[in-house]
């Protein structure tokens, strides 16, 4: 720009300010005061704002912390975070025998359990505890006139991505209480069911048919024993500890992140204020690790 410009660009300024200062002055003879309008926030974000409030109130019950804040996690939560993990996932050989299968749902805490063929990615059923039993009555417990494949559900799949919320609302609609979850090849990651979604909620829902396989052990020195395949988010809540679970769902997935290795054992590591012990290795998994504070090496 010339310097002419520059000089026309200034005067004009200058008298925009001029007129601004000359409106103020007029409205403040008739009573009146500009004020400054702040951006309006959605009913949503007032509400996250106040729920954020809550869970960082130190005189809030820390079960109610937890509790009003799972009902907004719902939304930044994926069914990856919560599942029961192929490893974990008891299931059902759907060519063993029909007496077999029923020793194999009597000895299970869970009352549906997937039927596979050949391997564990070729999902071909679900088999309900009710249904199996009703049909041996059928049969006067002959497990010989038994064709499991009749009786089993057809399997349903969904994608490790999706949301805990949309999960719930496809619960909800297909009044369906169990899903297969897949990844993006197709192949099993592990399974969903509807009360994994409410324990997000309410925090863990215990029966008296509930083995305990929490994989939590508190130690008279004040150390953590912890199984590898424990979630980070079930880790924070029984301990109340601030675990990130960002990069990993399991602590011994945090801990394999934060050493960018697969550790040995006997190896240890200090992050997030916790001091990492490898008890146990079984090939290249972390089965077993001691936690305890930084400050008590």
């Amino acid at each position: 720009m010339s310097e002419a410009g520059w000089i026309v660009a200034a005067v004009l300024a200058g008298l925009g300010l001029l007129a601004f200062v000359f409106r103020t002055r007029l409205l403040a003879v008739f009573g009146y005061e500009l004020q400054r309008i702040d951006p309006q926030h959605s009913a949503d974000d007032e509400l996250r704002g106040a729920v954020d409030d809550f869970r960082r109130d130190g005189q809030a019950v820390r079960e109610d912390r937890d509790r009003v804040g799972g009902l907004f996690d719902l939304d930044e939560l994926e069914v990856s975070d919560v599942m029961v993990h192929r490893t974990n996932m008891r299931s059902v050989n759907a060519d063993d025998p029909p007496e077999a299968m029923v020793r194999e749902i009597l000895q299970s805490p869970h009352t549906r359990l997937p039927l596979w063929k050949g391997s564990l990615d070729n999902i071909v059923g679900v088999l309900h505890a009710k249904n199996l039993l009703r049909a041996l009555n059928d049969v006067g417990n002959d497990f010989s006139r038994i064709d499991v494949m009749k009786i089993a559900s057809k399997p349903w799949f969904v994608p490790d991505t999706t949301t805990l919320q949309e999960q719930l609302n496809a619960f909800l609609r297909r009044k369906a209480h169990f899903a297969i979850v897949v990844d993006e090849y197709g192949e099993v990651e592990g399974l969903v069911t509807l009360e994994d979604i409410m324990e997000e909620i309410v925090g863990e829902i215990a029966d008296e048919h509930d083995v305990d396989v929490q994989g939590v052990k508190q130690e008279a020195d004040g150390s953590v024993v912890v199984d590898g395949t424990v979630p980070i988010r079930d880790l924070n809540r029984a301990l109340d500890w601030n675990l990130p679970d960002e990069e990993a769902t399991t602590i011994a997935g945090l801990v394999i992140h934060e050493a960018q290795s697969i550790p040995d054992e006997k190896q240890a590591f200090t992050f997030h204020g916790k001091r990492f012990v490898v008890m146990k290795r079984d090939k290249n998994r972390i089965a077993r690790l001691r936690i305890k504070p930084a400050g008590d090496i």
